[in-house]
């Protein structure tokens, strides 16, 4: 039982980080609009999320125009996946042993 409890990610534990990374685990990027969009959060609630998991190496941001306005496009990296994928797998095994 602690051992799987250490493998629940303290960096997930908000619901829209764990949003923000179950839209990037199935999609190969997502906009920063598409987030707010799907997540139903402000513009300084998701910048600061993004910000968190940005820091933890766990997604990462490319900026850029479209036109001449500009987009900023977020993907998981390897290392977040493998980070998600552990967590998700250790919260499996947390509800299967109550």
């Amino acid at each position: 039982m602690k051992n799987i409890i250490q493998n629940i990610n303290k960096a997930f534990d908000h619901r829209i980080r764990l949003g923000i990374m179950s839209i990037l685990m199935v999609n190969e990027s997502a906009d920063f609009s598409t987030l707010k969009e799907l997540l139903g959060v402000t513009d300084g609630n998701l910048a600061s999320h993004t910000k968190a998991l940005e820091a933890e190496n766990y997604i990462s941001v490319e900026k850029q125009f479209i036109g001449k306005k500009p987009n900023t496009s977020y993907k998981a990296t390897q290392e977040g996946r493998n980070a998600f994928k552990n967590h998700i797998e250790a919260l499996e095994k947390l509800i299967q042993q109550s």
